[in-house]
């Protein structure tokens, strides 16, 4: 197996099913060795099963490619740096991290467990954070021995954080501290040859299928417009060399169109009187100016709110 990431060693944290599962593929095919992470939760955080990341490493082997299948949690920080470590001892380095790894529980905020935002705020958030803590020390440390570095952290936000969902006040804040984190690590990791980007997917997954009606319920055709593998060939190519010069960047990638999404910037300004009387009119003035938010597509909306 061979492409534009042959000889690359890359992680992929979620990769047992849905968009962890083609980012694997996809990278293998290109020529990767992948350690394929999962610990086979249910679309909740519950449970465990090793068999998910298994099929993983067993379909990549009988093709040609290098694996191993790796069940850490992305929440713990110590399990996060053995994971990285493996990667390195059983694959030969690292070059390529990919935050995939993510779980649902959708409530209205009025209805929210401390328990249901504590979990997801942890799968997505801390589990971008323990692992490219580790992987970021391990490129540091590589080029202050002299070596050059070029290495890639991909990120997974989602339309839900960067533009709004009902129903996911705990998914969306933590997809957009993701993407909040990787503009830092862009800038704090650039001088040691790592490149940080993020993806925003939309894609049928088995997270998403109870959001468009259920499995039994997404028409083919629609399957297709949005399998992850749309998503996946847009993660390889972040991964391989030649995406070299493209870091801090938010991709949100849908079926077969990629758009950049451009985040936020300071809009219309006017003088603040410094009186709450008389903010209201100066205010008034700024929306009227100001792009409206975007809908769920990143369109602009201005009936939203």
């Amino acid at each position: 197996m061979g492409g534009i990431c042959d000889g690359r060693v890359a992680i992929v944290t979620g990769a047992g099913r849905g968009i962890g599962r083609e980012h694997a593929l996809a990278l293998a095919a290109e020529g990767a060795a992948v350690l394929v992470n999962d610990v086979g939760s249910r679309p909740d955080g519950g449970g465990a099963d090793a068999t998910p990341a298994d099929e993983v490493v067993a379909e990549i082997r009988a093709l040609g490619g290098r694996a191993v299948a790796d069940a850490s949690d992305v929440t713990d920080f110590e399990q996060a740096g053995k994971m990285v470590q493996r990667a390195v001892d059983e694959l030969g380095g690292l070059d390529v991290l990919v935050n995939n790894a993510g779980i649902l529980r959708d409530r209205m905020v009025f209805s929210m467990e401390e328990s249901d935002w504590d979990d997801v705020v942890a799968v997505h958030l801390k589990g971008h954070f323990c692992p490219t803590r580790h992987a970021a020390a391990h490129w540091r440390a590589r080029a202050k021995a002299g070596e050059e570095v070029d290495a890639r952290i991909i990120n997974t936000a989602s339309p839900s954080g960067l533009y709004g969902n009902v129903g996911q006040s705990n998914y969306g804040a933590a997809k957009a501290g993701i993407a909040g984190f990787t503009l830092v690590c862009a800038l704090e990791l650039g001088r040691l040859g790592v490149t940080a980007n993020c993806l925003a997917p939309t894609a049928v997954t088995r997270l998403v299928a109870p959001v468009m009606g259920g499995e039994e319920n997404i028409p083919d055709e629609v399957r297709e417009q949005l399998s992850p593998r749309w998503v996946a060939a847009v993660a390889t190519w972040l991964a391989s060399p030649a995406s070299r010069g493209v870091t801090g960047r938010v991709f949100d990638v849908r079926g077969d169109t990629i758009a950049v999404a451009e985040g936020w910037h300071r809009g219309p300004e006017g003088p603040n009187p410094g009186d709450p009387a008389a903010v209201g009119e100066v205010v008034e003035a700024l929306l009227a100016e100001a792009r409206p938010n975007g809908d769920l597509d990143g369109r602009d909306d201005p009936d939203r709110f």
